[in-house]
């Protein structure tokens, strides 16, 4: 398979496009030839993506699920079906049980994980007219072994992400593949934000318990979900990848 045009004729809808792994995952697909409808809420962003991937840019809420099923219908409509669906978009929220209120957990929920079954929902009929349709959810390194303390929406929101998976390629099979990747910290804005927090993390000692001992380009996260995405996965479905350099194991 050239690997120059492995994505050419595809048609994947990304969320969380104008960042971090969602948008370093749109450059490998627009690299080989997908064409991609980049959602995200952040507009000034996603018009960069647009520019950079050739993409058409979709600002979404996804805490409005009446939104997402207009722009998954509307991205179909426009390329003619769709091939790939890629739920990239995710908040990071670092409060614990006690200091979580029940707004925040209902917000991470609604982004985290109501928001990807939005999205499946709205797309599996034109997933079902394909051949080879492929969804890729990406978790986190904490829905398979929790960091410490706090985060328990965000670790809350990210198990469930995985388990929604599974019983996606248990149910969706043969005609579509879905696989989970967790990744562990990257250099992301979202990253950042876990690891710049004054007084609460040591960058240092964080990263120690990596066994590569250092974070992620989110480049090197993006080839493994253009890896399950893809038809070079075509025999892979169910399962929960984890990219994060070898802190759920170590």
């Amino acid at each position: 398979m050239d690997r120059n045009a492995r994505f050419k004729g595809r048609r994947i809808y990304v969320t969380g496009a104008a960042s971090g792994i969602g948008l370093a995952t749109a450059r490998i697909l627009a690299e080989g030839g997908a064409a991609l409808a980049l959602v995200d809420v952040n507009e000034e962003g996603l018009k960069e993506a647009a520019v950079e991937t050739g993409g058409r840019p979709i600002a979404v809420d996804l805490r409005d699920g009446a939104a997402i099923d207009r722009s998954v219908q509307n991205a179909a409509e426009d390329f003619g079906g769709l091939d790939g669906v890629l739920n990239c978009a995710g908040v990071a929220h670092g409060a614990g049980l006690g200091e979580l209120t029940p707004d925040e957990w209902d917000r991470v929920i609604a982004i985290n994980l109501t928001a990807p079954y939005r999205v499946c929902r709205a797309a599996l009929p034109f997933l079902r007219e394909q051949v080879g349709g492929s969804i890729v959810n990406v978790a986190s390194g904490v829905a398979l072994l929790p960091a410490g303390p706090g985060a328990t929406a965000y670790v809350a929101s990210k198990g469930g992400l995985i388990s929604f998976t599974k019983a996606l390629a248990a149910e969706l099979g043969p005609g579509i593949r879905a696989n989970a990747v967790c990744p562990g910290i990257a250099d992301t804005p979202m990253g950042a934000s876990v690891l710049q927090r004054p007084g609460q993390v040591d960058a240092e000692a964080f990263l120690a318990r990596y066994a590569l001992k250092r974070a992620a380009d989110a480049s090197e996260i993006a080839e493994a979900i253009a890896f399950l995405i893809s038809d070079e996965a075509s025999f892979i479905t169910g399962i929960v990848l984890a990219v994060d350099g070898g802190r759920s194991f170590h």
